[in-house]
């Protein structure tokens, strides 16, 4: 984890003289990418693509950003501060169709989908829980504000037949803030969507063996009917994750890569191209790259994708 850390700082280094400029212009292209917590997948990954972007598209410096993550990273396109964005699929759904968290339809296309995330309910030591519904009347962090793991959390505690605003004692609290507050034991449990392995839980189950995570599965029939089929069933090896014993079922959803509808078509197929063709580097920086996939790529529904993206794929076949 010292390794990956390592590469992702030297990237954001390598990075470091773009400032806080926009796409394109006559000094060449200055992207932000927008990610989440720093030691969430999301953040790794947008590191190690930075390091890719800026030294194979020309005249480019690209640098990650530390964000509460989906919903966050959606407004910050929508807005101009930011140029790429990890989201999860349930948020961008949201953000193209001006519903829940998003009061208007967000002005975003999509690039790729990447890989899918994981819905980690981790309990602490000592506390009585087998599954969600178990959860009433505990201190339970939800994610922070902003972030597609809220989003998640809520419906699923909801699915659950709990009340997120009344049945818990909630905290919006980052994985960064959540693994202290176990630590600290001043949180019972705490939600995180992410890929496999998070830094910061495998920093937990190594200093607190002892915590858990529940099986999620007796909540997804009611997710997929009230929200659609973008909720998955993804098996966990907690063995070979997290070095925990035994295997559980859980909540998935899949990650896409966005970017403002107004950028280029250049810059958008650049950014696509080498996403797929730098594979390999990527995988290096974390192994949820290894997922990379062109054919996957374009299963971006409800999200539009991008005219830039659109012709790296049919390039591809």
């Amino acid at each position: 984890m010292k390794r990956i850390l390592t590469i992702v700082a030297a990237a954001v280094l390598a990075a470091a003289g773009c400032g806080g400029g926009g796409a394109g212009g006559g000094s060449g292209n200055r992207l932000s990418i927008a990610t989440g917590g720093t030691t969430g997948v999301y953040y790794v990954y947008g590191g190690g693509l930075a390091q890719q972007l800026s030294a194979n598209i020309a005249n480019t410096r690209a640098t990650a950003s530390v964000t509460s993550a989906s919903v966050e990273n959606i407004k910050l396109l929508a807005s101009g501060k930011a140029h790429i964005g990890f989201s999860q699929s349930d948020t961008a759904a949201d953000a193209v169709n001006g519903k829940d968290t998003f009061t208007a339809k967000q002005p975003v296309k999509a690039i790729a989908r990447i890989y899918d995330n994981y819905t980690h309910v981790v309990v602490a030591p000592g506390v009585e829980a087998t599954k969600v519904a178990d959860l009433k009347g505990k201190r339970v962090s939800l994610g922070p504000a902003n972030s597609g793991t809220q989003v998640v959390a809520r419906r699923m505690l909801e699915a659950a037949g709990l009340d997120p605003d009344t049945d818990i004692t909630k905290q919006q609290l980052s994985i960064n803030e959540s693994v202290q507050a176990v630590k600290d034991d001043t949180i019972d449990a705490f939600f995180w969507v992410g890929g496999l392995p998070t830094a910061g839980i495998t920093d937990l189950a190594t200093s607190k063996p002892d915590m858990k995570m529940l099986d999620t599965s007796d909540v997804l029939a009611k997710m997929q009917s009230t929200y659609g089929q973008q909720y998955v069933a993804l098996n966990v090896d907690m063995s070979a994750t997290y070095k925990l014993s035994g295997k559980l079922q859980t909540v998935g959803i899949a990650n896409v890569l966005l970017v403002p509808d107004s950028m280029s078509e250049q810059l958008a197929y650049d950014i696509t191209k080498t996403l797929f063709e730098k594979k390999a580097e990527l995988a290096k920086v974390h192994p949820e790259a290894e997922k990379l996939d062109p054919a996957m790529g374009q299963q971006v529904a409800p999200v539009g994708l991008h005219p830039g993206a659109e012709r790296y794929y049919k390039e591809k076949g």
